[in-house]
């Protein structure tokens, strides 16, 4: 039989492992984003619709980076209760 500690213990690190992916995940993101811009200016400078395409993605560039640091912060207390 599981005791709750145990219990506990494997929920934070379940938590914890997702968290982890979650990060990996955002910053997949990020990079796809980042590279896809440098696309845009590079080969398509005077399209109005990359232009507004390049737009979406500094946006979803931006939400990005913010919610992949809201992970990183739930990552790393996760792993201090861990501890």
């Amino acid at each position: 039989m599981t005791t709750l500690d145990e219990e506990r213990i494997k929920i934070l690190t379940d938590a914890y492992e997702h968290r982890k992916r979650e990060v990996m995940h955002h910053q997949i993101n990020i990079d796809n984003y980042q590279l896809a811009l440098q696309e845009i200016a590079e080969k398509h400078p005077d399209s109005e619709v990359m232009a507004e395409f390049a737009n979406r993605l500094r946006d979803l560039l931006a939400s990005s980076i913010i919610e992949q640091a809201k992970e990183v912060i739930m990552r790393d207390v996760m792993a201090k209760q861990l501890a």
